[in-house]
């Protein structure tokens, strides 16, 4: 459970760089916080 959690988070993040490269400054805030947030590393709201 914890690899998929840090598969979620890790592709959250980087679609979160992503937004911000394309401009979407708020999405992409969104996006690391909830990757940070859902990763076994963070707080997970799984547990």
């Amino acid at each position: 459970m914890a690899v998929i959690l840090w598969i979620i988070a890790a592709l959250l993040v980087v679609s979160g760089i992503a937004a911000l490269f394309r401009k979407q400054i708020l999405w992409g805030v969104v996006l690391i916080v909830v990757g940070c947030l859902v990763g076994p590393g963070g707080v997970s709201i799984f547990t």
